[in-house]
């Protein structure tokens, strides 16, 4: 018997689907058909509550008469809505204040024509637009919630995960409404967390909220869920490493949005919803770029940018290229970088541009020869060597390319013109303990003592490590795990500021547009973030046991980056993010004798 009923239940469904499915393509005549009959119902069950459902009083004769003049009027006014054309979403908030203003017209015409004739009592078209709203509504949004309902992703589907979906604010919203018109979604929403307790009673698209963080663990036992979905496009990288510590320990599946800024329109979907990428976990900030600065100084200028083909020089061209630049001149020693470079620009990568500059900004002469050539009104001075280790082993590399290769730059951009110079810096040149260090504060002096002598803006940019970039910590981690360990951390305490390459060079170019000449300009991190708790969390969600290995701290290596120097007084003028510091000039001294190594 519970077969056959099954059976019966999946024959019934099968027959409502096709039904539905066939009246779609008549859906407009269905519609005008349905609201021409609920003008005669609202009419005739009106007129009945009008005379206390006394059937004798009523003239049946006038009412007929009303019948057709106010149905005559709703479909035109129906069509000029868009009712009948199509024009909007079934049960849409679009197509209700069109059914509004439709019958809105004509309950006022059927008043008037009313008042002179008097086919029914004054009160009758009053109480039947009411009526006759509330039964157009409920067809649409009937029929709406139906199809939606066949739609809805199947938890027993192969393949299909419970999720707990946390926040409940709009990108949650937008998010469960996708997942629930996608019979294909592999997640299948059953529960909501979130921190606000005014959202606690709160239901999205059928699904409630449950509780807060505190309770995600309870709400994956009792509602057997497999994954969390991280539904907040706004969500700062320490909320999502908590919540992702969270799930770990849940042994919950954790997927994200991702920023609003990457995000189509700012619309969610289901094909926004990704794993935990280490921009989330590490570098995720809230940037705040004021579009029209950054235009003024970028539009319709020539602009260089050293060292094009690294990852922050080469992000730094993609954005660039968003504010129209009358030329944009991509210099690297590296021609394999300048392709991929041009690549991500164009798409086509055929290295046929003029703007693609093979140069080393070690060679003078080649670096001269380059900006006559270009005349740039702006630089953005990226290319320089970067690993502390080995620098610490080669310092003469350092001074060659950190050092002179500035200089070459800085005299060159002097010497035509150069309206702006942004020198790419890092946090390692405040309080600098090693060859990167001191080298990179030498530049950062350098550029300073160029904006005493130029008549341009000279100045630098400081900020930690780039999430992204070639040869970043995490990107070793990765690479340790996948080959089975050990994961090598230099120590315990030890402890790094992390930024997207896309969040620091949108700072950067900020930056350009609202620094002083000759200070250093240190871009906001956020908090340092302790290498082994990155560690713990990337072996805790590989799909095998890896171990940590404990190495100590390599030569020049500091326990602690910091972003300003003990002797740097910073003020934050005008960016939250942005402090300027003053920095002591260097006026070409004899440099080729200085010692990095001390």
């Amino acid at each position: 018997m519970v077969e056959q009923a099954a059976k019966g239940g999946l024959r019934r469904t099968s027959r409502l689907e096709r039904a539905l499915r066939a009246l779609l393509p008549r859906r407009f005549l269905v519609l005008a058909a349905w609201d021409s009959l609920s003008w005669v119902v609202a009419l005739t069950l009106s007129t009945w509550v009008r005379y206390e459902f006394e059937v004798g009083p009523i003239d049946a004769i006038d009412l007929l008469w009303s019948i057709p003049i106010v149905v005559a009027i709703q479909l035109v006014a129906g069509t000029w809505q868009g009712l009948y054309l199509g024009r909007w979403h079934l049960g849409s908030f679009e197509e209700i204040a069109g059914l509004l203003k439709s019958v809105l017209v004509a309950s006022v015409v059927l008043f008037i024509a009313n008042a002179q004739v008097r086919w029914v009592p004054i009160s009758v078209p009053v109480i039947s637009a009411f009526v006759v709203l509330v039964e157009m509504a409920a067809l649409r949004y009937g029929w709406r919630l139906a199809i939606e309902r066949r739609k809805r992703p199947d938890v027993e589907a192969e393949g299909s995960r419970k999720a707990i979906v946390f926040g409940a604010g709009e990108g949650a919203a937008q998010l469960l409404t996708a997942i629930l018109r996608d019979p294909g979604s592999r997640y299948v929403p059953v529960a909501i967390a979130d921190d606000d307790p005014a959202k606690q009673h709160l239901r999205l698209r059928g699904i409630p909220v449950r509780g807060t963080r505190e309770h995600i663990a309870a709400i994956a036992r009792d509602k057997e869920a497999e994954a969390l979905l991280i539904a907040i496009p706004s969500a700062s990288s320490a909320v999502i490493r908590e919540l992702s510590d969270i799930a770990i320990a849940a042994r919950l599946e954790v997927a994200v949005l991702p920023p609003v800024s990457e995000l189509l329109g700012g619309q969610v979907g289901v094909g926004d919803v990704r794993p935990l990428s280490d921009d989330d976990l590490l570098g995720r900030h809230a940037v705040d770029t004021d579009v029209d600065a950054i235009a003024s100084y970028l539009r319709g200028r020539v602009v260089l940018v050293t060292g094009a083909g690294g990852s922050i020089g080469s992000e730094l061209c993609r954005q660039i290229m968003r504010f129209d630049p009358a030329e944009l001149v991509l210099l690297d020693h590296d021609e394999s970088a300048i392709h991929a470079c041009q690549l991500s620009l164009d798409g086509r990568g055929l290295l046929d541009s003029p703007n693609l500059v093979v140069a080393d900004i070690r060679d003078r002469d080649r670096v001269f020869e380059v900006f006559e050539q270009w005349q740039p009104d702006v630089v953005f001075h990226a290319a320089a060597l970067k690993h502390v280790p080995l620098l610490e082993m080669h310092p003469d590399e350092a001074m060659k390319t950190n050092v002179w290769g500035t200089q070459h730059c800085l005299e060159a951009a002097s010497k035509v013109g150069v309206e702006r110079f942004v020198n790419i810096s890092t946090d390692k040149a405040a309080d600098p303990v090693n060859v990167l260090g001191r080298s990179k504060r030498v530049a950062e002096q350098l550029t300073a003592g160029m904006a005493e002598r130029a008549s341009g803006h000279y100045l630098s940019v400081r900020f930690g490590n780039v999430l992204g970039s070639r040869g970043s910590v995490l990107t070793a981690f990765r690479q340790q795990i996948d080959h089975g360990g050990p994961v090598t951390v230099t120590d315990p305490a030890t402890t790094r500021y992390f930024m997207t390459v896309r969040e620091a060079v949108q700072l950067v170019i900020q930056a350009g547009a609202i620094g002083e000449a000759g200070e250093v300009l240190v871009l906001d991190m956020g908090t340092p973030v302790r290498i082994a708790d990155v560690a713990e969390r990337m072996v805790a969600a590989a799909p095998r046991r890896v171990k940590i290995v404990y190495t100590g701290l390599r030569p020049g290596e500091k326990l602690h980056e910091v972003l300003f120097g003990s002797d740097e007084v910073g003020e934050r003028r005008e960016h939250p993010l942005i402090t300027h510091v003053a920095v002591d000039p260097l006026d070409a001294p004899p440099i080729e004798v200085l010692d990095l190594t001390r």
